[in-house]
């Protein structure tokens, strides 16, 4: 088998596909997640903490010199992306639980029986009643 036709038969497959869509979606979603915490909860956290950014909480290990430039540990940058992360995590984890919640109301409403369901339903109890 050659080598194209192994990968047609590879990438032809759903599970392939799936994923691709999954990945696609996943990454259109954390984009507007970060633009969610970025643009919409960062702000009154700043607010609240005294108008504190994160992201210009640095020190400098060593001092431009000439040239070369400054060594600076960007430590709020780190702390902003760990807020991040937490925040993204638990707007996951609801949609998640909105999801399981969703699935759970599926399932625990079974579908009413056809009318044929019901029809045949009806005729075993008559033939159980009506013994020959």
């Amino acid at each position: 088998m050659s080598v194209i036709k192994e990968f047609k038969e590879f990438a032809i497959k759903g599970n392939v596909i799936d994923m691709a869509v999954g990945v696609i979606i996943g990454t259109a979603f954390g984009k507007i997640v970060s633009s969610f915490v970025a643009d919409v909860v960062m702000p009154p956290i700043g607010v609240l903490l005294g108008g504190v950014d994160f992201s210009d909480l640095a020190f400098t290990v060593k001092d431009a010199v000439g040239v070369n430039p400054a060594v600076v540990v960007a430590y709020g940058k780190f702390i902003q992306t760990v807020i991040d992360f937490f925040i993204i995590a638990f707007v996951i984890y609801l949609v998640v639980r909105l999801i399981n919640s969703l699935k759970k109301k599926a399932e625990a409403a079974p579908a009413a029986p056809s009318a044929e369901q019901v029809l045949l339903t009806e005729i075993r109890d008559l033939l159980k009643n009506n013994p020959r």
